[in-house]
């Protein structure tokens, strides 16, 4: 499995942003720091890591469009809670787009937003990696990252936390993918 996403940079600058573009590398190259600490498939966790928000679309309506054209099925939570909205797409744009057939690398994708129970260790990376990357400036991100280089559940158990804390904070929707997955890890 090789893949060349070079020749796709243009076009997903294009359609995310310079800033956002910025941050994906990012994440892509902390993702295989991790990848590597945790004897992961580093292309597996390098493409992944690109391709996280390959369908973050700026315009609101642009994106939801984006999902009907690309045939995602909006649920209600999506529509409560559209900040997850491109995490699904850009699994759709990754597969049909891009050709990624991964299965693992397509979750890691779709859930690097809301996180989920019972993740792979690729998906947990992914998860991370967005969630630490070195621009990153909030209240726990240095712990985060810590704990990111010692336990993956605990990174991740302490980052669902304070993201539901954020989401609370902030009365924004949360929706139950996170909650499951935040109740999943502080049991492990």
């Amino acid at each position: 499995m090789t893949y060349n996403l070079k020749k796709y940079e243009k076009e997903i600058r294009d359609r995310i942003g310079e800033k956002r573009f910025l941050h994906t590398l990012r994440v892509r190259d902390t993702a295989l720091e991790l990848a590597k600490i945790y004897e992961v498939n580093q292309e597996k966790a390098e493409v992944a890591g690109f391709l996280h928000d390959c369908a973050k679309i700026r315009d609101h309506d642009e994106l939801i469009k984006s999902a009907k054209e690309a045939g995602l099925l909006l649920t209600k939570e999506m529509i409560k809670a559209p900040q997850i909205i491109h995490s699904y797409l850009g699994a759709i744009y990754a597969r049909d787009l891009y050709g990624i057939e991964d299965e693992d690398i397509l979750n890691a994708i779709t859930y690097h937003t809301t996180g989920r129970a019972n993740m792979s260790d690729l998906e947990k990376i992914i998860f991370l990696a967005d969630y630490i990357e070195p621009m990153r400036n909030f209240d726990g991100v240095e712990r985060a990252r810590q704990l990111a280089k010692k336990d993956l559940d605990a990174a991740m158990y302490f980052a669902l936390n304070n993201t539901l804390k954020f989401l609370v904070d902030h009365d924004t929707y949360i929706v139950p993918t996170t909650v499951t997955a935040r109740n999943y890890y502080k049991e492990c």
